[in-house]
């Protein structure tokens, strides 16, 4: 088990001039400032089942099977795998509000969706969860950029992610291609610092494998 710290934006934080493999790892949890990422586990098939069956959360969400046999199962396979991360977002007393995950590397470049708040979550927790997003993947794990589609009649989650500093690169389908620059996060997580801890603001327990 490896416990890690990553410092608030400064001389203590990868430089960007830094040489890393980026790599996707699955920490068991990431310690945010009013919320907190947990590794996904079978215990949460549940809860990962009637968000994604939730009619005013799914509309722009692929179909799934709705067993929740094949939910656990889905999570089986998620927990042999690797290059991804799934989680489950909570509050600091482990209350379940959505869901994340991290995958599809791309050299320098990483993929992040599945990105579901229940009804009722804090209004921060979208904020702080895309800045966690990438916080951890570009200070933690190395990587210099993002790459991830929206539907393109989802005009509010279009909107938060031209606002971060995503630049449409195409179209896909029902979907608009992103992408975000290191530059581009680094300064949406500047602006936006306030929903980040001042310090230690990342704690990240690997999964023991």
């Amino acid at each position: 088990m490896t416990l890690y710290f990553l410092e608030t934006l400064g001389s203590k934080i990868l430089n960007a001039t830094t040489t890393v493999t980026p790599k996707i790892q699955r920490p068991r949890w990431v310690q945010g400032k009013t919320i907190r990422f947990k590794d996904v586990g079978i215990e949460d098939a549940e809860f990962i089942l009637a968000l994604r069956l939730d009619d005013t959360k799914n509309k722009y969400l692929s179909p799934i099977d709705q067993s929740l046999e094949s939910q656990r199962e889905w999570i089986r396979r998620y927990q042999q795998s690797e290059n991804q991360a799934y989680f489950v977002i909570c509050d600091n007393q482990n209350n379940s509000l959505g869901t994340v995950r991290i995958y599809d590397p791309l050299g320098e470049s990483f993929s992040w969706g599945s990105w579901i708040l229940r009804t009722g979550a804090p209004t921060s927790a979208a904020i702080e969860s895309s800045l966690m997003v990438y916080r951890l993947a570009t200070e933690h794990w190395g990587f210099r950029a993002a790459h991830f589609q929206v539907d393109k009649n989802n005009a509010a989650v279009l909107r938060f992610h031209e606002r971060f500093g995503a630049v449409r690169c195409g179209e896909s389908g029902d979907s608009v291609l992103f992408q975000i620059e290191l530059n581009a996060i680094q300064q949406a997580i500047q602006r936006h610092a306030k929903f980040l801890p001042s310090a230690c603001n990342l704690e990240c327990v690997d999964v023991d494998r």
